[in-house]
């Protein structure tokens, strides 16, 4: 069952009479069959229209649809043989960061990604996506295993930040984050990066200075959420959807703005709709960007990822 967001309410209305009146073609109503044909074709012909415009608030609710594929479900459908790997071999094994080894297509590589998880107890457990140091050191560690035995490194981003409590700023948080970045950016092996939701702060770029950054078609990139920034900027979160529209957050925007590389369409309605296909989808983007970066040497692929974010916001003098 659909689970509509609040500007879907015209799209919710449909979807109930078209479950009414399939709940009477099952009890051997005669001559609705046009009438449920006719309703289907206006659901869909509202769903285009309306994710056709959608603004930049509405699609921040969409990266943040309960429903959307996490990283588990992700890798449930697109990597075959995957082993998980866990702990910082410091202090714990975060589970707001996951990670491990697996075939995408054939292809060995190392994943790595945030799982918010996808209810409310699966959620608790994995702290909303939002990764402690641990998790950062983590995944440094997943990545410097790949460089050594030569394996790409893909991942899926998906938290609204860092964890920002006490505990995690008191084992070095901003450290942990800078280290994650680092290390991300000194491999010597292709890194292909995918917004799969929502990417916030550096709690995202610590896994996404990548070679290539690709994000899904409703996903949203961001140094800050629109909340937090209405917070900041007029002392309350009624303001979200201005800041939303200021902060270039979407997808189309930021693939404008250079920021990421590749634009990947969801299915109509949003990547909730059919997860399935999403995922398809995704791990199509994936194969066409390590295809395109095979044969590249570890010199080239460290200089080109450096120049890449290097380069962002220069302006021609």
């Amino acid at each position: 069952m659909n689970r509509f967001l609040d500007f879907e309410k015209p799209i919710a209305e449909l979807e109930g009479k078209l479950a009414e009146l399939r709940q009477l073609g099952d009890a051997g109503g005669a001559g609705i069959g046009e009438e449920l044909a006719n309703l289907e074709s206006k659901v869909e012909k509202l769903l285009r229209q309306t994710y056709a415009k959608l603004t930049p608030w509405q699609k921040t609710q969409v990266a943040r649809h309960q429903d959307r594929p996490q990283f588990s479900a992700i890798v449930a459908g697109m990597v075959e043989g995957f082993t998980p790997l866990a702990g910082d071999r410091a202090f714990a094994d975060d589970k707001a960061i996951q990670g491990g080894i697996g075939r995408i297509r054939g292809r060995a590589v190392m994943i790595i990604g945030h799982e918010k998880g996808s209810d409310t107890a699966s959620r608790l457990k994995h702290n909303f996506g939002m990764a402690r140091p641990e998790g950062y050191r983590k995944a440094i560690r997943l990545m410097g295993l790949a460089d050594r035995f030569g394996l790409p490194v893909v991942t899926l981003v998906d938290t609204p930040g860092a964890f920002p409590g006490i505990d995690a700023e008191a084992r070095g948080q901003a450290e942990a984050i800078a280290r994650s970045t680092e290390a991300t950016l000194g491999l010597g092996v292709p890194v292909v990066a995918c917004v799969i939701g929502e990417g916030g702060s550096g709690g995202a770029i610590a896994l996404a200075a990548a070679n290539r950054v690709l994000m899904f078609e409703h996903a949203v990139y961001s140094v800050i959420s629109p909340e937090a920034c209405s917070s900041i900027l007029w002392r309350g979160t009624d303001k979200a959807e201005l800041a939303a529209e200021a902060l270039r957050l979407t997808a189309q925007d930021l693939f404008q703005l250079k920021v990421v590389d590749a634009v990947i369409p969801e299915p109509i309605g949003g990547a909730h709709r059919d997860p399935k296909a999403a995922i398809r989808s995704l791990a199509d983007a994936i194969e066409r960007n390590l295809t395109e970066l095979d044969g590249q040497s570890r010199s080239s692929l460290k200089a080109r990822r450096r120049h890449k974010f290097l380069d962002l916001g220069k302006v021609g003098l």
